[in-house]
C-alpha cells in the first residue's frame, strides 16, 4: 500500500466498515461509520476533479471542524490536491497574504465565514488567487446554505450529493506534498510549513507506537483542524480504528458532557482549556471512568492541573511538539505523568531529540539548551522559503528554537523560547507580527511585544511603547489593532516607557520587559 493519507480512510472503511469513525458533538448531527466517512470523502473527491482541481493545485479550507472538513481533507489527500487549513479566527488582511502565499485557487468555507470570504472576494486579484469558492454547509446541518451562500459561491452540499462514492484514482503518495499549514515566523509574516503524505504516515505511526490508543478507542477532538495538534491526531485515531467524536468549538461543560454521552476514553486539550475544564463547578456529576487520559501540550502544562487531575482521576500526559514536526517531539509516559510533573519526557518513538549548546554539544544535566528533534516526520520545508528552510533544518536535525534542560534520568523539561513566542489559549502569537500593527501608528516611536502571565489563557500579549512625544491613550492602541490582527493576537494591554532596553548590537532586551512587566494580564 503506498503511502498516500487518502487510503488510510479508505483502508479504515475496508477493514472496519461498521465502526464509528466520525461523531457530531452537536445533537442531531452526522454520525458516520468508517465505510460512511469514505464514501463521502470520495463523493468530495469526485466533486473537486469536476471543480477542475488537479494534482498539485492547492485547496484551501476555511471551516470550523466538521465532516465537511474531514472528507475534504482525505478527498483532497486521495487526488493529489495541496489542502491549506486556514485559522478561522484571522480577518481578512491576513488570509489574504496566506491565500496569496499558497497560491491557493479554490476555497471551501463555512457559512459562519461568509462575510469575511465576501471581503476576500469582492477583493478581486488583490485579494486572492481564488477562481472556485465553494460554500460548506447544510451537510452538518449548523448554517442555512440558502441563507449564507453568495452568488459566487457554489453549494458543498449539492456538489457532494450529485457525485459517486467510488474510489478516485490516486493521485499523489510518499514525497508528495500533503498540505501547507501557516504558522507565523519572528519575521511578522506567516510561514507555510510543508508536510507531505509520507511526514504524515510517519507522525501517525509514530503517535501508535508510542501513545497508549485502543482498537475502538472514543477520541475527543475540541482543538480546531486547522492546528497540527489536532489534525495528526485525527489522521492517527483513523489510521488505528478509533471513534472521532468532534467538537465544533471547544466549550468546557459540553466537554463533561460529551466524555460521558459518548463513553470518551482518550482525548487532547491545551492547558487552558484543562483550566476551563476544572472551573465547572458540577463536573462531578459528570461519569468520566472510561476517560483514560488527557494528553495536554502546546505550552507547558503547570503542575497543580497534573496534580488536580489525577485526584480526580483522570491522568495529563504533557506533550510536546511543533507544526514542523507535524506533532509528535517527547511525550511523558503514563508511568511517569505524575512522578515526572512538569517535564515533557521523552523523546516519541521513531524520533531523535537531543538538547544542544550553542556549539551543538548535548548540554550537561540541568543545562539549557536548544531542542532539535530528528525524525522521518519532520516537515520537507518551509513553502518559498529556502533560506528559512536552511536555518531550520540542518544536517538533518530541525532546530526549534526552545529551550529545554534534561535530568539526570534523560526527562526532557522546555524552559523558554528563544524566538519569544507567545502562547495564548493554545494558539501560538508572535510578538514581532504585532509589534509591526502598532508601528504603523503615526505616534509610536517604538514597541515591544512580550507574554505576560494569564490565569485564564497561559500567557496574555502587553504592549511596551515608547511615544514619539506627548502621551498616548491605551485604547488607541488597541483599537488601532481591530481589525488588523486576530482577536487572539490583541494585546491585553499597552505600558508606556522613555526608552526600549536593548543590547549594544540593537537587540530589544525582552527578559529585562518581563522583569519590569512581571503580570499577571488582566483577563
Amino acid at each position: 500500500m503506498q503511502n498516500n493519507i487518502g487510503l488510510f480512510l479508505a483502508k479504515r472503511a475496508m477493514l472496519s466498515p461498521e465502526i464509528e469513525g466520525y461523531v457530531d458533538s452537536v445533537a442531531g448531527g452526522p454520525r458516520l461509520t468508517y465505510k460512511e466517512l469514505n464514501a463521502g470523502a470520495n463523493q468530495t473527491a469526485h466533486f473537486m476533479k469536476d471543480l477542475g482541481v488537479k494534482v498539485g493545485d492547492r485547496v484551501g479550507l476555511l471551516m470550523m471542524n466538521s465532516v465537511e472538513f474531514v472528507e475534504s481533507f482525505f478527498a483532497l489527500a486521495k487526488i493529489g490536491a495541496i489542502v491549506v487549513p486556514l485559522n478561522w479566527r484571522l480577518v481578512a488582511d491576513e488570509l489574504s497574504f496566506i491565500l496569496k502565499d499558497s497560491g491557493t485557487t479554490v476555497l471551501v468555507y463555512g457559512g459562519e465565514f461568509a462575510k469575511v470570504v465576501k471581503t476576500l472576494h469582492d477583493g478581486g486579484a488583490e485579494a486572492t488567487q481564488v477562481r472556485r469558492w465553494v460554500h460548506a454547509a447544510g451537510t452538518s446541518g449548523l448554517v442555512s446554505d440558502a441563507e449564507t451562500r453568495d452568488d459566487f459561491a457554489q453549494s458543498y452540499a449539492a456538489l457532494h450529493d450529485a457525485a459517486s462514492t467510488e474510489e478516485p484514482e490516486i493521485g499523489a503518495a510518499e514525497d508528495d506534498l500533503l498540505y501547507i499549514m501557516y504558522t507565523s515566523g519572528t519575521t511578522g509574516l506567516p510561514k507555510g510549513v510543508v508536510h507531505t503524505h509520507n511526514t504524515a504516515a510517519w507522525a501517525s505511526i509514530t503517535i501508535a507506537a508510542t501513545n497508549e490508543i485502543r482498537y475502538k478507542d472514543r477520541y475527543l477532538q475540541p482543538l480546531p483542524l486547522y492546528h497540527v495538534g489536532a489534525l495528526t491526531p485525527m489522521t492517527a485515531m483513523i489510521h488505528l480504528g478509533v471513534t472521532v467524536v468532534m467538537m465544533h468549538t471547544f466549550d468546557p461543560v459540553r466537554t463533561w458532557e460529551l466524555i460521558e454521552e459518548e463513553r470518551i476514553t482518550t482525548m487532547l486539550a491545551v492547558p487552558a482549556m484543562l483550566n476551563a475544564m476544572m472551573q465547572v463547578p458540577d463536573r462531578e456529576k459528570y461519569d468520566h471512568s472510561r476517560l483514560r487520559w488527557i494528553m495536554s501540550g502546546a505550552s507547558p502544562v503547570p503542575v497543580k492541573f497534573i496534580e488536580e487531575y489525577a485526584k480526580f482521576g483522570i491522568q495529563i500526559q504533557q506533550v510536546y511538539g511543533l507544526t514542523e514536526t507535524c506533532g509528535p517531539a517527547c511525550l511523558i509516559s503514563p508511568e511517569d505523568a505524575l512522578r515526572k510533573a512538569g517535564s515533557t519526557g521523552k523523546a516519541y518513538f521513531h524520533t531523535d531529540v537531543r538538547v544542544v549548546d550553542a556549539e551543538d554539544n548535548d548540554v550537561k544535566p540541568g543545562e539549557p539548551g536548544e531542542v532539535i528533534i530528528r525524525g522521518k516526520h519532520i516537515m520537507k520545508e518551509y513553502w518559498n522559503l529556502p533560506e528559512a528552510t536552511a536555518e531550520t533544518i540542518r544536517n538533518g536535525w530541525l532546530y526549534s528554537g526552545d529551550v529545554a534542560v534534561v535530568d539526570e534520568e534523560g526527562f526532557i523539561s522546555i524552559q523558554d523560547r528563544t524566538k519569544d513566542m507567545i502562547i495564548s489559549g493554545g494558539e501560538n502569537v508572535y510578538p514581532a507580527e504585532i509589534e509591526n500593527v502598532i508601528l504603523g501608528h503615526p505616534e509610536v516611536k517604538e514597541v515591544a511585544v512580550i507574554g505576560q502571565p494569564s490565569e485564564k489563557w497561559g500567557e496574555s500579549p502587553l504592549a511596551v511603547v515608547v511615544a514619539k512625544e506627548g502621551t498616548i491613550d491605551a485604547e488607541v492602541i488597541i483599537g488601532h489593532c481591530k481589525g488588523k490582527l486576530a482577536p487572539f493576537k490583541m494585546p491585553k494591554s499597552v505600558a508606556f516607557i522613555d526608552e526600549i532596553p536593548r543590547n549594544p548590537t540593537g537587540k530589544v532586551l525582552k527578559r529585562l520587559l518581563r522583569e519590569q512587566f512581571p503580570g499577571p494580564a488582566p483577563d
